[in-house]
């Protein structure tokens, strides 16, 4: 985590309130795009990567607040950022993304202090309240949080001070609905207003909570309400839902019902980001821009006054309508984006590109093999494409078994090299970023 001798300058530039970027996706006509926090998975080669195409915003994995506050070894292998400088390498500008440090925490001493040693690197921390494994809710973790609201709201109304007295204060907005109104021109521009950082330009930085739901809905509005505080001088700066209880299997289908009565009664108070089940962006099980007028299913005959009308043709069947979801602000990935990290530029399967930028980030910043292997296995096959059973991925499953076996960095460069000129005609191999 710490800065290399002479990058201080650079690496300590200021750094976007994520609140800022809701703004700018909205002003797109669009959720904001988010990666989750994944387990060994979201380290920086593969956030830098996924940034590249698309993705707003990044979540590091879940890192244990105690230790991190106690080890700088665990300060330096959970939390790595880059320094940038301007140079000749197209992937410079992606080099250190917009990034949220999540802690699993259950002291606000502990969060506050965690919280005052990553600030310098990233532009928000987070609190986990949704890991459903069984050690974390042993430690009151995770999920278990979601029975310790007032505990949670400590620890946010903590952190949130000791940020501010670190001098990472930002401006509280000035109307609950500052950064989740409608996607109306004037809406938008007011909302960009309110909820403008502080004037200290680029030292900002956001306070979350990612959630699971309860069994039973009202004590998860009950735990919102509690942790949010006073909408007006909100105690965070957005939400993440998982629309999943801690039970739940990954397997299941989320709550969409759960994650409909939410987003109305948060999203006009502050951002609401939906984690689960975002495949692809072609198949969202929802919307979150307005629906079209409703359509007649059948055509009639105009009938002169006095007689009856009948139906002269019917329409093919519609699909039925997705649930709409006009308070949504954002749209977070976990799986889906490991096996696709240009999911959110709008491919529906990994495309070799994406393969040549994650090589070249893992070479400027080291994944140990088996964890680089891995991610290349999960981009070389099927995926979630909304078809995947008729695609078979960038590489056969014999090719990716092939590749799990390789014993160098340098074995697996030579090998991408020479599966991307046989699947992808015309190319020279992989392309290295210089």
């Amino acid at each position: 985590m710490d800065p290399e001798q002479g990058d201080d300058e650079l690496l300590f530039q200021p750094k976007i309130h994520p609140l800022k970027l809701f703004d700018i996706a909205r002003s797109q006509g669009r959720p904001l795009y988010a990666s989750a926090p994944m387990v060994r998975y979201s380290k920086l080669a593969f956030r830098q990567t996924v940034h590249r195409f698309g993705t707003d915003l990044c979540w590091t994995p879940m890192i244990l607040a105690k230790e991190f506050n106690r080890s700088s070894l665990a300060r330096d292998s959970d939390l790595t950022v880059a320094s940038s400088s301007p140079g000749g390498n197209p992937l410079d500008r992606y080099s250190q993304p917009p990034t949220i440090a999540q802690f699993g925490a259950n002291s606000p001493l502990e969060l506050s202090r965690a919280a005052s040693l990553a600030a310098p690197f990233v532009n928000g921390v987070d609190v986990n309240c949704g890991c459903p494994q069984s050690w974390a809710c042993a430690e009151t973790l995770g999920a278990a949080l979601m029975e310790r609201r007032e505990l949670v709201r400590d620890m946010v109304i903590e952190t949130r001070e000791r940020l501010a007295r670190d001098g990472w204060a930002v401006a509280h907005p000035t109307s609950p609905s500052s950064s989740a109104s409608s996607s109306s021109a004037s809406s938008s521009s007011s909302s960009s207003s309110s909820s403008e950082p502080h004037p200290a330009s680029g030292r900002g930085r956001s306070i979350s909570v990612k959630i699971r739901v309860h069994k039973d809905l009202r004590r998860t509005f009950d735990f919102v309400d509690a942790v949010l505080g006073d909408p007006h001088r909100r105690n965070i700066d957005f939400l993440t839902i998982h629309p999943r209880t801690r039970r739940t299997p990954s397997s299941a289908p989320v709550d969409l019902e759960a994650l409909e009565l939410l987003t109305s009664a948060f999203g006009p108070k502050l951002p609401v980001v939906v984690s689960g089940d975002v495949f692809a962006l072609s198949r969202l099980p929802y919307t979150t821009s307005r629906p079209p007028d409703a359509q007649p299913t059948l055509t009639t005959t105009v009938a002169p006054s006095g007689t009856s009308t009948s139906p002269t043709a019917e329409t093919p069947p519609q699909p039925p309508a997705l649930m709409h979801l006009p308070r949504l602000s954002g749209l977070m990935s976990a799986r889906a984006l490991l096996a696709n990290p240009a999911l959110f530029s709008g491919h529906d399967v990994c495309p070799w590109e994406a393969i040549d930028v994650f090589l070249s980030n893992a070479a400027r910043a080291p994944l140990p093999l088996k964890l680089g292997v891995h991610h290349l296995t999960e981009m070389c096959g099927p995926g979630f494409a909304p078809h995947q059973h008729h695609h078979r991925g960038l590489l056969s499953k014999k090719e990716r078994v092939v590749l799990t076996g390789l014993r160098s960095w340098v074995d697996v460069v030579d090998y991408m090299d020479e599966m991307r000129r046989l699947h992808d005609p015309g190319s020279d191999g992989v392309v290295r970023y210089v």
